[in-house]
């Protein structure tokens, strides 16, 4: 039977239906954005400036910002521009867009964390043939891995949910079209889509989060064999790795390891891998990094010095 589709739109009920909460809501992710993009573009200028990317860390680091911004910019913008319109829309093509946009660059982020605790796993563990394995080929080969794997994942969720029809309600109870919501709105029984989905989001996410966590377990392991200051430096860089994968992959787990049900609670759990993540990425890695605080440091003195040598 053919597939009826006489949706041509979404509407979106945000993240309240409250005004004075909805401008609260719009100075605080406002902020959050503009340190997103600040915070996210000033680890890709400290990399870029310090000559950095010769170091595979710095060079899946940077690559890791500019996902963040863009992974945050799929949906941000939009919804603070809807935290004060008083019809939140967007067409059904930008839905499936949007729907395409938080999947590939979420999917993309969290492959390049997980080539991130293999980098940190053979510095580690194998630090006499580091620059051997993690050669620039094969970083430039891991990367271009993340991305065609991430483009993967999102073309089969998009392709799985385009071929739905759509005949009745358009009301969208999310600030962007994920998956699980628009499904709900589908005029047909969405079960066996809803299983292929939950198995290609779910074992993406659980995967990695488990193969990160045994990467790390080896690593905490394997640092009794270092010496107090390796071990320091090496506590230091792998903790800020660490508090981003929990921060990341907790939300991730809960929204797409499980069947095809939607809860309240879902819009609150997107915000924080949406938005606090890519926040809080360019915080964790600077304070917790002696290597980007001195480049860091280096790129505002050498400002300052050509201001005043300017003046």
């Amino acid at each position: 039977m053919e597939n009826i589709n006489n949706v041509t739109e979404f509407v979106f009920r945000g993240l309240s239906q409250n005004l004075e909460v909805e401008e609260v809501c719009f100075v605080v992710f406002s902020f959050f954005y503009t340190v997103i993009l600040l915070g996210n573009f000033l680890i890709m200028l400290t990399v870029y400036t310090g000559n950095l990317f010769k170091s595979p860390m710095y060079f899946f680091l940077n690559y890791l910002s500019f996902v963040d911004i863009c992974y945050s910019s799929v949906t941000a913008p939009k919804m603070i521009v809807d935290l004060l319109a008083k019809s939140k829309t967007i067409s059904y093509e930008g839905c499936m867009l949007q729907l395409f946009g938080v999947h590939f660059f979420g999917c993309t982020e969290i492959f390049i964390l997980t080539v991130m605790a293999y980098d940190r796993y053979v510095a580690i563990c194998r630090p006499l043939h580091y620059m051997t394995i993690m050669d620039q080929d094969k970083c430039n080969k891991m990367l271009l891995g993340t991305w065609v794997g991430g483009f993967l994942h999102s073309i089969v969720q998009v392709a799985l949910t385009v071929q739905l029809p759509f005949c009745g309600p358009n009301e969208i109870d999310h600030y962007f079209c994920d998956i699980h919501p628009v499904l709900k709105l589908a005029c047909t029984d969405t079960h066996v889509v809803g299983i292929v989905v939950t198995a290609n989001s779910g074992t993406i996410a659980l995967g990695s989060f488990v193969i990160l966590l045994i990467s790390y377990t080896v690593i905490l392991v394997s640092l009794r064999k270092q010496s107090p200051d390796g071990r320091c430096k090496a506590l230091s860089t792998c903790g800020s790795h660490i508090a981003v994968v929990i921060i990341f992959f907790g939300p991730c787990t809960f929204m797409y390891m499980r069947p095809d049900t939607t809860f309240s609670e879902d819009k609150m759990v997107a915000v924080f891998y949406t938005i606090i993540t890519p926040m809080l990425n360019p915080l964790i890695y600077t304070m917790r990094n002696a290597e980007v605080k001195a480049a860091m440091k280096k790129l505002w003195v050498k400002k300052v010095f050509r201001e005043a040598n300017n003046k």
